[in-house]
């Protein structure tokens, strides 16, 4: 161990094991540290970032000796981008890991008994699975160690790509990115070559100036293809220019879109995009069913790997045709749907309205006319004379953000004591804490964890839950 730059550096440690989102484990004289960037079986040079007394955090600076299953990143901008962190880890061990956080989460810090938790359901493409993507134009490229050591002259202005990790006003200049079909790259770097050939302004976050700011990117299963370019200001000369070029050099897009975006945050949720070529929305399919994808619309981003999600869902609410299911945090309304065919009635509840929206346009699109969709707080919704309307749920089946469930709405499904609840969730950690407090009347009955997302640490997780019985 030695020090350098005031920094501590632990020379030649062999990582043994995962510990939990992505980072591996090593125990050095006594002490836990989590390593980001190693992968067990690796034997590295680690950076301690942060120090207690019984634990630290570091990260890999150096691969003295590869374990023997990593493998070479297939992504040029791997280490720098924040993404696909795991493209050195074969992807049955990634399976493993998530398995094991999976199962670690729900069992220390739920704290309650649970079955044998059913094998990870992994994806079968691991690359270009993503349906939407985002990405930013900064005045500020973030340059690497590498080009700024390099000999060659590179420019530190006029990126579009993904935010550098842990630094908002610097963006890394993205030439290839293989979660989306290769028809992203095409269109970042066709508008970036033509954004620079005319000197248009590139956003500056600090200043809140310039013109060009993000291009968000949905490509559904169908082959539709839509793209949104937000802009800081009108300028209709330039706007016109710049979009038919685009569409001169992509032909494949299907609707083309601009929003004018004068706020200092990227969010668009409350303002309003212009149709500039096409019908102003894609089609995707979930199963035998539509939807219908508007430039504002939340959709789950893998959408093969959803349909494996919806049928675990559909499976463990084990639906007989007579059943009230309520579909809570249900967005535009996409488990609901997906389950409907075997319920008496679906129950939609969001608190964002143009989610809702969305929901009762794919409900007629459908035609499923026994959902209703309704816009608002769970909590406040659902009271007395709401189940007096419509009926108490004999299914409730839910799909919170990662923080989990308020404790409120727990309260509320615990004097709901509807006969089962099908809890899906994107975080493992804050699920395994909603779960215990719904032990007081359920238990668990069955879990089966999913990959949605390849060469991350994110783990999807149904679970089954029954209400005791009073004996």
């Amino acid at each position: 161990m030695r020090k350098k730059n005031k920094n501590i550096i632990l020379e030649n440690i062999e990582v043994t094991d995962y510990a939990a989102e992505g980072k591996s484990l090593v125990r050095h004289e006594g002490k836990v540290v989590f390593v980001s960037g190693a992968i067990p079986g690796d034997i590295v040079n680690i950076q301690i970032v942060k120090s207690k007394k019984d634990w630290a955090e570091g990260r890999a600076i150096k691969i003295v000796e590869p374990a023997s299953n990593r493998l070479a990143p297939f992504c040029k901008h791997f280490g720098v981008c924040g993404g696909c962190k795991w493209q050195m880890l074969p992807y049955e061990k990634q399976l493993e890991y998530k398995q094991q956080e999976a199962e670690q989460n729900l069992k220390r810090i739920g704290k309650i008994d649970i079955p044998e938790i059913l094998p990870i359901v992994g994806s079968e493409k691991t690359t270009q699975y993503r349906n939407k993507l985002e990405f930013t134009f900064s005045n500020k490229r973030y340059l690497t160690n590498d080009e700024i050591d390099s000999e060659i002259s590179i420019s530190p202005q006029n990126a579009l790509g993904y935010h550098a990790p842990r630094i908002f006003d610097k963006i890394i200049d993205i030439q290839e990115c293989f979660l989306l079909d290769d028809v992203n790259n095409v269109i970042r770097n066709t508008i970036r070559d033509y954004a620079k050939s005319k000197e248009l302004e590139f956003y500056n976050i600090r200043d809140h100036t310039g013109w060009l700011r993000n291009i968000i990117i949905r490509f559904s299963t169908t082959g539709e293809l839509m793209v949104n370019i937000c802009l800081n200001h009108e300028d209709e000369a330039n706007t016109k220019e710049m979009l038919d070029f685009l569409l001169l050099k992509v032909p494949s897009i299907t609707t083309l879109l601009y929003t004018i975006n004068p706020k200092w945050n990227d969010t668009i949720y409350d303002l309003t995009p212009v149709v500039y070529y096409g019908k102003g929305f894609i089609m995707e399919k979930l199963g035998a069913l539509n939807f219908m994808i508007s430039p504002k619309s939340f959709f789950q981003t893998n959408t093969k790997q959803a349909e494996k999600l919806y049928d675990i869902t559909k499976s463990f609410a084990g639906l007989t045709g007579q059943e009230i299911v309520y579909d809570l945090y249900c967005g535009t309304g996409s488990i609901g749907l997906f389950v409907s065919e075997g319920a008496k009635k679906i129950i939609g509840v969001e608190v964002i309205e143009d989610a809702i929206e969305d929901a009762k346009k794919n409900a007629a699109l459908n035609n499923i006319n026994h959902a209703e969709f309704f816009a608002g707080d769970v909590i406040k919704i659902c009271n007395d004379a709401f189940f007096t309307t419509h009926g108490k749920p004999d299914v409730v089946i839910t799909d919170p953000p990662r923080v989990g469930m308020h404790e409120k709405l727990v309260i509320k499904l615990l004097e709901m004591e509807a006969p089962k609840i099908v809890y899906v969730s994107c975080n493992t950690a804050t699920q395994a804490r909603d779960l215990a407090l719904l032990s007081e009347k359920y238990q668990v009955e069955k879990v089966q964890p999913v990959d949605m997302f390849p060469h991350t640490h994110h783990i999807e997780c149904v679970v089954l839950l029954t209400l005791k019985s009073n004996d």
